[in-house]
């Protein structure tokens, strides 16, 4: 049995890459970049007014109120490409560029026009109301790095400096298989000793924003049927995620379907709750996660070790999940001789402080408690959490 930390860098170690493609822009959400993003312009390209009102020089405006001579007009498009000379204004929009010679804008709510004048009410300062040219970036400087995961909010800024396709990785062919013949279709009425497959559902939703997912027929428990199922999907893809099956039991089939078909494992336990029976292995060029069969397990697992594998063959830099500390409302016992990561539900306080509450969680089939998780609580080994302690926990 290995640590936790063990089975990440034996992951790492045995990850390889997927190479580079190149996407249209309306596909690059949750792509993992392949390129350095840099703008090819400044941004802005020009001062820019930030309100509707009026581009002056802020000498003028010293002993305001003044009136100005109103010399034209910069829309959004559409700039007033002339100098502006003392005692003159040029009308502005939000946007458009700010003329030569002016070095503020004051507001139109600060201002009167009438009949080809204008009186500004309020002196304004240098640079005021403008954003200078190149302020927000420079051309040629990096905007977006090789291994940042494409959001939707990065998306503005790939369009605004050219970016109609990105180079990305390619994502990864996952196929998912649960296991094990009291398991049905969620379509299907299970009987009195069977449940319907939440297993495949699940890794489907977690691997979708990261893969290419094929969601696998449920293979029940015959160790020939299951050697040939694994080997197919194998062939056809670059990680296969099996759940169910990895346990010591008379049924438990996939490690020894896995080995009878000559597959490299790597660990099959980890010193973990929930999940310690965890398998990782290898099966031609195709990298296979062997999980347990309680959902909660399977979750814990996935997000832990499967996630952070999809990230890494795609070249991403950060692959593990978002961590950081809160204080407990309630007592945690620990595991004798394992680590563990416990579902919780994570909330702010009143006084500001991220809290820590236990969902009273009875086992790692309680799919139902987990539904409402939001975070891990890491509880070490053999050492009990106590109430009003902080604690290390991982956002969901």
């Amino acid at each position: 049995m290995i640590t936790i930390g063990k089975a990440l860098e034996i992951i790492k170690d045995n990850i390889y890459s997927l190479g580079r493609e190149s996407v249209g822009l309306e596909r690059a959400v949750g792509r993992v970049l392949a390129e350095d993003v840099a703008a090819d312009m400044d941004m802005p390209p020009f001062d820019r007014s930030q309100m509707d009102g009026f581009a002056v020089k802020s000498a003028d405006t010293l002993n305001a109120p003044v009136r100005l001579r109103i010399a034209g007009e910069s829309v959004a498009g559409k700039g007033w490409h002339n100098e502006l000379g003392f005692g003159e204004a040029v009308r502005i929009m939000t946007g458009a560029p700010v003329p030569t010679g002016a070095d503020s804008v004051q507001m139109v709510e600060l201002t009167d026009e009438n009949e080809g004048s204008v009186t500004i009410n309020k002196p304004t300062r240098p640079l005021q109301n403008i954003v200078r040219k190149a302020e927000e970036i420079k051309k040629s400087e990096t905007i977006l790095r090789t291994g940042e995961l494409i959001t939707d909010k990065m998306i503005a800024t790939l369009a605004s400096f050219g970016y109609s396709r990105v180079t990305v990785s390619k994502r990864p062919r996952v196929s998912i298989l649960a296991t094990g013949s009291e398991i049905v279709d969620i379509a299907d009425t299970p009987s009195s000793d069977q449940i319907r497959n939440s297993n495949s559902w699940m890794l489907n939703s977690f691997s979708g924003t990261l893969a290419d997912v094929t969601v696998l027929p449920i293979a029940g428990d015959d160790l020939d049927d299951l050697k040939q199922v694994i080997s197919k999907a194998a062939g056809d893809s670059d990680c296969l995620i099996i759940s169910g099956g990895v346990s010591v039991g008379d049924y438990d089939f996939t490690k020894p379907a896995l080995r009878e078909l000559g597959a490299d494992i790597y660990f099959e336990k980890v010193s973990l709750k929930p999940g310690k029976p965890t398998v990782f292995a290898r099966l031609g060029k195709t990298i296979v996660f062997g999980l347990p069969g309680n959902p909660v397990s399977v979750a814990v697992t996935f997000y832990f070790f499967v996630r952070k594998a999809l990230l890494i063959m795609q070249g991403a830099n950060e692959t593990g999940l978002k961590s950081g500390f809160a204080r407990l409302r309630h007592d945690i016992k620990a595991t004798k001789g394992r680590d563990a990561l416990l579902p919780v539900s994570l909330s702010t306080s009143k006084k500001g402080r991220l809290t820590v509450e236990t969902l009273r969680f009875s086992g790692s089939s309680n799919f139902i408690r987990f539904a409402r998780a939001n975070g891990l609580v890491f509880v070490p080994m053999d050492k009990d959490l106590r109430k009003g302690r902080t604690a290390r926990v991982f956002f969901l």
